[in-house]
This record gives C-alpha cells, structure tokens and sequence, in this order.
C-alpha cells in the first residue's frame, strides 16, 4: 500500500510548518489467492475519462442531442492517450535512445498537448460524422475536457510519477520517497494546481455553455484559459527550458492561447446560438 506521514517542525519565525509526505502508486488487493496491483494513474485515468463522458452526456442533453457522448469520449480517450504518449516521445529523445521501443508501452509519460491534438481531432470527425459539426461538438466538450484534465491529474499526484514542480519552503510543499520518481526534497504539487484550474475551467465553461454565444467561442475560451493556466503552471515546474528561457509545454501552451484568441474572434463574426437551437440545427442537417 501506499504511504501517508505528516511532519512539522517549527520555523525561524515560530509557525508550524507542515511536510507532507504521500504517495500511492499502487492500489494493492488481496482477494484469497489472487492477488493484484491496480495503478493509481490507470484508476484515475478512468475516473476522468468517466466523469468527462458524464459531463458531456449532460451537455449534449441540454443542447437537446441525442448523439452517443459517451461513445465520442471514449474514441477520443482512446486516441488521446496514443497521442500523449507519442508527444512525450517525441519531447524526450534522450529517454528512447536509453530505452528504446519500450517507452511506448511505459505506464509512465503521457503529454497533454500530444493528447489535445488526436483528442480535438477524434472529436472534430465524429462531431461532423454524426452532423453536429466539428466545431459544434468542441464547444460542448470543452467543459468536460477541462473537468477530465483536472481530474487526471490526480493520478500523477498520487502515484509521484515526477509531475510536480521545483523545490519550495512554502508550508504546502510535498515529498515523493516511494514515489515512481521519488524525491526527497519539498516541490510544488503542481498537479494540485492543475487539478484546481481544470475544475474551476470546467465550472466557467459549463455556466458560459448555458448561455447563448457564438459557435468556437466556449472552445476557443478553453484554449485560452487551458494555455494560460498551463504557461503559469510551468513557472513552478522542472521541464527542462528549452528555448526563450520556456519549457516545450510553455511554447506548446502560448500557441494554444494564441489560437484560442483567433477563434473568438472568428466566432465573433458568426451568429449567435444557445443550448436548445443545437437539435433544430442537427435535425436540418439530417
């Protein structure tokens, strides 16, 4: 199982200041004979994709489609992770030339932009396939993107697969020792960050959502707010700098707010449409 120990000490100023120490990279069951290891980024990898299968269930219902959600954000899971993992291969040359082909198949090492663009892209086909419109479809998925992002972030938290940031004396600062990247010294836990930013993205797009506006405005506003939170983050992280003094997810995250701007001001020009004109538009479309 994993490990939790809580640790204070006393700082030049007298105030307790708290050292947590927890990581669980494995849920382990024992059941009779059988006995099996479940890992915790794989389970909350599922939550997410769960939780974002709900929320756009919910916001397909709203907008009065009756297209298979849960079926589009399993596809784009699926495709999302294909995605992520190429991305941090791509990011890391030096780890495939130690390991090789077997990076492929690590449990660990997934990046968020690899899994954005084969995500956006699944969606983008079925949206049209389905004739909802690529764009369309975005725009309800956003809000479920940004919730399952935040979600899954709990599971690099958990299992300490190295996500977390630079070395801090504030008192929220956590160790990793058994984690799968263990680490001694007090870091960030930059996945709470992220965890905290995808839901409150998730919260704002969904209200945004139920409100009337113009088609690629919600997503266009996730590309934003994501990028932002995204540039922020990487301040308090250990990716390596790679050009202009900014990591590779800091570059990816600037093209991502920049794209985002151009699309609200594309959709800008286009009229405006709200949650129960969606299934007028669908059945013209059929």
């Amino acid at each position: 199982m994993g490990k939790v120990t809580v640790q204070y000490h006393s700082s030049r100023w007298g105030r307790r200041v708290y050292t947590w120490r927890y990581m669980l990279p494995y849920i382990h069951l024992n059941l009779y004979f059988w006995h099996l290891s479940v890992p915790t980024f794989g389970l909350m990898l599922w939550l997410a994709c769960v939780a974002a299968a709900f929320v756009m269930d919910r916001n397909f219902k709203r907008a009065g489609i009756t297209a298979d959600a849960v079926g589009m954000v399993a596809v784009a899971a699926l495709l999302g992770i294909v995605g992520a993992k190429l991305w941090h291969v791509i990011d890391t040359p030096a780890e495939f030339r130690e390991y090789g082909w077997r990076v492929l198949w690590d449990t660990a090492g997934f990046a968020w932009y690899g899994g954005l663009i084969l995500g956006i892209s699944a969606l983008v086909f079925q949206g049209w396939s389905a004739k909802i419109g690529g764009l369309r479809t975005l725009d309800l998925a956003a809000p479920a993107a940004a919730i399952g992002y935040g979600i899954g972030r709990i599971g690099c938290f958990l299992s300490g697969d190295g996500c977390y940031g630079i070395p801090t004396k504030l008192p929220w600062g956590m160790s990793f020792p058994n984690g799968i990247e263990p680490t001694l010294v007090r870091v960030h836990p930059t996945p709470l960050y992220e965890l905290a930013a995808g839901l409150l993205i998730g919260r704002w797009l969904w209200w945004r959502g139920g409100k009337p506006y113009r088609t690629g405005a919600i997503v266009g506003e996730y590309l934003v707010l994501t990028g932002v939170a995204r540039f922020l983050v990487e301040f308090v992280r250990r990716n390596p700098k790679i050009l202009w003094g900014l990591s590779n997810a800091q570059l990816a995250s600037a093209g991502s707010a920049m794209a985002g701007v151009a699309l609200i001001w594309w959709a800008a020009t286009r009229p405006e449409t709200g949650p129960d004109e969606a299934a007028t538009a669908v059945e013209k479309a059929a």
